[in-house]
């Protein structure tokens, strides 16, 4: 029996010798080998930084891509939906830590006032070719999580830290204005259609929370992404839709309530036009 696969994967879901801990640093080429599911669509209840030292690609947060290149530095808060398309050769690092931990020796509010975890700003900072503050500190942070010390937690927080401290120097702090609103628009109605899709299916809905227009929300997602804003809601929905299907034990009555239909035979006509065929014959061919 396939285990239900929860929609926001947790630290838990990455282990690592010899034991689990509120932080996780790994090689990108080496962490994409061990979870191969983390290349598709998800989502974390953690913050996770992702460093790229050679190679390229793209990277899709909240449905806004950006291109993967040398000195690509990303942050992602928890509750973000991503996902890579990593060229062969791409190298680089992940490290995920949970609120607790870096909050519990920097409390207050600093976690939250970096501006690279706000969705009003980007969630990358390109650093310049030979950048030697930041780029060698992770090196340094998965020297320290590979090679256990009795203090390990306390100096992979400092390094930490010290990474999300420089990282904020570097920071534009007024970014472009046009091109950046509506870019800002569009992070922001992932965000909310992460949200809810559950149970939100309208684009005035989306609209309404961002305080525009539906004409004025299709046409922004048109001109960013070339798709309406309501290809894209029940294109979340479906996704979320083929997850549970693929890797979950669920009937398709239960995927249809997990996703807030109530009548499961408006979920299966729901899922036969936008994905092409039923929920059953989906799962057959998984």
């Amino acid at each position: 029996m396939k285990p239900t696969a929860p929609p926001v994967l947790a630290l838990a879901s990455f282990p690592a010798p010899p034991a689990r801990t509120p932080y996780y640093c790994e090689r990108l080429e080496t962490h994409v080998v061990r979870f191969p599911h983390v290349n598709e669509p998800h989502a974390h209840d953690f913050y996770l930084l992702l460093y790229i030292g050679e190679g390229g690609g793209t990277h899709t947060i909240d449905l806004v891509t950006y291109a993967l290149r040398p000195g690509s530095l990303f942050f992602l808060a928890p509750g973000q939906v991503h996902h890579w398309r990593l060229a062969a050769g791409t190298r680089g690092f992940v490290v995920f830590f949970d609120t607790d931990f870096f909050l519990f020796r920097y409390p207050g509010s600093r976690l939250y006032a970096y501006p690279f975890f706000d969705a009003a700003h980007a969630p990358v900072l390109y650093l310049p070719a030979g950048e030697a503050e930041i780029g060698p500190l992770f090196g340094r942070l998965y020297a320290e999580y590979a090679a256990p010390q009795a203090n390990q937690a306390e100096v992979f927080r400092s390094y930490l830290h010290l990474c999300l401290e420089l990282a904020a120097r570097h920071y534009p702090t007024q970014p472009a204005a046009e091109t950046t609103l509506a870019q800002q628009q569009i992070r922001q109605f992932g965000a909310l259609l992460n949200q809810h899709y559950r149970t939100q299916r309208s684009v005035r809905d989306y609209a309404d929370l961002l305080h525009i227009s539906a004409n004025h929300l299709n046409a922004l997602c048109r001109r960013q992404l070339n798709k309406t804003a309501s290809a894209l809601v029940h294109e979340r929905v479906i996704t979320e839709a083929q997850r549970l299907l693929s890797h979950s034990a669920l009937s398709v009555a239960q995927v249809a309530y997990e996703l807030g239909f109530e009548d499961a035979s408006y979920f299966v006509r729901y899922f036969r036009k936008y994905a092409g065929t039923t929920p059953e014959a989906f799962r057959q061919q998984r």
